[in-house]
C-alpha cells in the first residue's frame, strides 16, 4: 500500500486514479452527483500557512475532478465545506463522522444549501473511501525536520499550480 501526505497533489492523484478503476466504489456512489469542494483551514503549525481548497466532483458516481483547486474554483462548486486540518483529519480517520461534526459546526457549509449537503451525507464514507485508499501521513505525524519538508514542499506545489 502507499504513503502520501494529506493535502499534497499526489494524494488527490493517486486516489482518483484508485477510483477510476474500481467498479465498486463507483457502483456504490452511482446516485450521487454533486460537486464538493473542500477549504483546509490554515494552521502554520501542520504546515499550512495558508488555506488550502480541493474539489471531488462526482457526475452519477463517476469522479470528473478530485484535485487541488484555486479559491475561486472552489466558491464556483455546489457545495463548499470548510474545517481545520484537525476536523478533516478525524473525519478521514473515520475517528469521527462527517455528519455529527457536520450538525455540531465543526464542518461549516459556506456556499450550497444545508439540505442538500444533508442528502449527500449518506454517502460520507463512500466519498470518504475514495479519499483514503492509501495510507494518509498528516503533518501533526510528522518529525520536526520532516514537517518543514511538507511545508517548502506544499510552497512549491502551490505556487506551481496557482492553488
Amino acid at each position: 500500500m502507499t504513503t502520501h501526505y494529506y493535502c499534497t497533489p499526489e494524494w488527490l492523484k493517486e486516489s482518483h486514479v484508485l477510483y477510476q478503476s474500481n467498479s465498486e466504489a463507483k457502483k456504490k456512489l452511482k446516485k450521487l452527483s454533486a460537486n464538493m469542494a473542500y477549504r483546509v483551514k490554515s494552521e502554520p503549525a501542520w504546515g499550512i500557512d495558508k488555506d488550502i481548497y480541493f474539489c471531488a466532483f462526482f457526475d452519477a458516481g463517476e469522479l470528473n475532478k478530485l484535485e487541488l483547486v484555486s479559491k475561486e474554483t472552489a466558491e464556483n462548486a455546489q457545495y463548499l465545506l470548510a474545517a481545520t486540518p484537525q476536523t478533516w483529519k478525524s473525519v478521514l480517520t473515520k475517528k469521527s463522522k462527517f455528519i455529527t461534526d457536520f450538525m455540531l459546526g465543526k464542518i461549516k457549509l459556506e456556499k450550497g444549501s444545508k439540505v442538500g449537503v444533508l442528502s449527500i451525507a449518506p454517502h460520507a464514507n463512500n466519498i470518504l473511501d475514495a479519499l483514503t485508499p492509501m495510507n494518509l501521513v498528516f503533518p501533526d505525524e510528522l518529525p520536526a525536520q520532516d514537517l518543514e519538508q511538507y511545508r517548502t514542499n506544499m510552497e512549491g506545489f502551490r505556487a506551481e499550480l496557482g492553488v
